[in-house]
């Protein structure tokens, strides 16, 4: 057996060809096959893919086919099918459950709260967001962030003191 690079392999006297010479040889062909049958190009890409991994997985078996191509081809329908499939049962849940009514306009101060908080350090937005937004106690937001009360406690002082700042001089411009 040779092995040519990550990820091909030959059978011994290279009665299946490398993986990575197929692959090459054949994934255009299959995108723009797959494509013109979902009308996709994006999901034509991920179910193509998909199919190739899977071949992969199963080389050993699949190289020796007579037509390895129309494996894939195959897996990658299917796949593109059954999401197909999925998404129009996804469709059909969110009908019933009926339209979720209008959404109201956002206010200028969420929006400024929404600007102020993506320039404060990620770690101090998580915590003033899942502690004032959300309403969780300091050991609740220590406990999802994985941190001790203390860094949640220090975190907060700093953020909402960040965020006065960055508020203040909002409110300052507008005037």
């Amino acid at each position: 057996m040779r092995v040519r690079g990550v990820g091909s392999m030959s059978t011994v006297g290279g009665a299946a060809p490398a993986f990575d010479d197929f692959y090459a040889g054949s994934s255009a062909r299959l995108v723009r096959a797959l494509h013109a049958m979902t009308g996709d190009l994006g999901e034509a890409q991920d179910v193509v893919q998909e199919a190739y991994a899977r071949a992969w997985q199963r080389w050993g078996t699949v190289g020796r086919y007579d037509a390895p191509e129309a494996w894939v081809r195959q897996v990658a329908w299917r796949l593109a099918v059954s999401r197909a499939r999925r998404a129009k049962v996804g469709l059909g849940k969110l009908k019933r459950a009926g339209a979720c009514g209008v959404v109201p306009a956002m206010q200028p101060d969420h929006v400024a709260l929404v600007a102020a908080l993506r320039q404060i350090p990620e770690a101090q937005r998580r915590a003033v967001v899942l502690h004032h937004l959300v309403g969780l106690s300091v050991a609740e937001v220590a406990a999802e962030c994985g941190v001790p009360d203390g860094t949640v406690k220090a975190r907060l002082s700093r953020g909402r003191a960040a965020l006065a700042a960055l508020l203040r001089d909002e409110e300052h411009s507008r005037a």
